[in-house]
């Protein structure tokens, strides 16, 4: 297990050369464009899953399931959802793959344009009683598609601020990616409060469209500045190696040679799997599954659990860049590990509160539980993975991890939850699988190394 001493000693050369970068002007100036690029990347996508999320629970039950009970209309909706996620790890594999050889910036703009076209195509897709199944199958292959491309935005703009951030302050400056995803679910909700105060007959005939067909002018802004983005100094640095070592494995046998060099060691791998599980899979129940167990189960006004996501999100602006700066005072293992052990205990007093059904109750239960599972816990994850893994396969290496972690978690949690209720009739087994989850991510942080100061031009994996 490595020290915190050990770590922090073999810092030095990744300081310099993040630092030597920002003694310059341009360099300050490449850093601010990165951050803020990296930031609205990730906001595009997590307001494209947040507005599918709230979508899924609130609307698109009636557009696109019309004939099932609503029970089965949310389990339908969840299951469309859950492709998104099967698409994820595919496009991480992919893209993560093309990151690692060509540079951050082509997969940054490639992911942009895939997921901005996907999700306003999503606005357009005709309802259940215009085409019949071929609704549900459009939204499907956007979904997909959707997911692809975000597979590897999220991971992509992790590497790119974890080995553009000063050292010290690599945790706070990596959970920009954080408040990123916190600001695409802020602007979803604030859109779908909106439009969810339309009446019921407008609302499913074009009112549901607007928030998808708007996310095209995020995308457009993203696209814009990404045009002018610099690599990494991480990146630079290792290029001339890079090519030298794909030159050398092309003489050799380069598909066997790049499969030992990429699995040889993956207990990283796996580690980074375990700890995605821990956080994404009571994420994805607290800011999605309850918000439709609230509004479509148990009838509750649907502005209350799109309020709730709307305070949290605000909440984030405070909660996410806490967590990175804790993670860089006290370390990624305890910080991550606090969270984890919060979230163990909160999924049985929180459904015994949603039950109440009091807006003044139901309110603060979804924020507490988005607080701890898709805020704080996700803003010491980011630079966490970024030192999980050496320089040749990082991209590639997080972006699988994270995204196999989604898939066996947040993508599938909303779908087994609902399955869950439909068979039980009850919360209870649901509370189960969603402490279970929180555990998983608990005990991975005991075989997890602190990686905290770690130097990010290092080849090997942190173990």
């Amino acid at each position: 297990m490595t020290s915190y001493q050990s770590v922090e000693h073999s810092s030095a050369g990744v300081s310099s050369a993040a630092d030597e970068r920002l003694a310059t002007d341009e360099g300050r100036k490449d850093f601010w464009r990165a951050t803020f690029s990296c930031w609205l990347g990730t906001a595009m996508e997590y307001a494209d899953f947040a507005l599918y999320g709230l979508a899924a629970g609130i609307i698109f039950g009636d557009i696109f399931f019309p004939e099932a009970t609503p029970q089965m209309a949310l389990l339908s909706s969840f299951a469309t959802w859950s492709v998104g996620f099967i698409a994820r790890p595919i496009g991480a594999l992919f893209f993560g793959w093309l990151g690692d050889r060509k540079g951050r910036k082509v997969v940054m703009i490639s992911t942009i344009i895939l997921m901005g076209a996907s999700t306003t195509l999503i606005g357009l897709i005709p309802s259940y009683a215009s085409i019949g199944v071929w609704a549900p199958a459009c939204l499907v292959l956007l979904r997909f598609s959707q997911g692809f491309g975000a597979g590897a935005e999220l991971s992509g703009g992790t590497v790119m601020l974890g080995e553009y951030a000063p050292v010290e302050r690599r945790g706070l400056v990596s959970s920009v990616i954080a408040l990123g995803s916190n600001s695409g679910t802020l602007l979803a909700s604030l859109v779908w409060l909106l439009v969810v105060q339309m009446d019921q007959q407008q609302l499913q005939a074009w009112g549901w469209r607007i928030p998808f067909l708007c996310s095209s002018l995020i995308a457009l802004t993203a696209l814009w500045i990404r045009r002018n983005l610099r690599e990494t100094p991480v990146f630079e640095r290792k290029k001339a190696q890079l090519a030298a070592q794909r030159a050398a494995t092309l003489d050799a046998h380069p598909l066997a040679a790049d499969t030992r060099s990429f699995w040889q060691r993956s207990k990283a791998f796996w580690i980074m799997v375990g700890l995605r599980i821990g956080e994404n899979g009571p994420s994805y129940l607290a800011q999605g599954f309850i918000v439709g167990y609230v509004a479509k189960v148990l009838m509750v006004d649907k502005s209350v659990p799109t309020t709730a996501v709307f305070i949290a999100s605000l909440l984030g602006f405070l909660i996410i860049p806490l967590a990175g700066w804790l993670s860089d005072r006290f370390g990624r293992r305890i910080t991550y590990r606090g969270f984890c052990l919060l979230l163990m205990v909160y999924a049985w007093p929180a459904f015994t509160l949603l039950d109440s059904r009091e807006p003044m109750i139901v309110i603060p239960t979804i924020v507490t539980g988005m607080a701890l599972a898709s805020l704080g816990i996700f803003g010491v994850q980011a630079a966490w993975g970024v030192e999980m893994f050496g320089v040749h396969h990082r991209y590639t290496k997080m972006a699988v991890a994270k995204e196999l972690g989604s898939i066996l978690s947040g993508g599938t949690a909303p779908l087994i939850a609902a399955a869950m209720l439909s068979f039980t009739g009850h919360w209870w087994p649901i509370a189960v699988y969603f402490s279970a989850m929180a555990s998983i991510g608990f005990l991975t942080t005991f075989a997890a190394p602190e990686t905290r100061g770690r130097d990010l031009n290092l080849p090997e994996d942190a173990i």
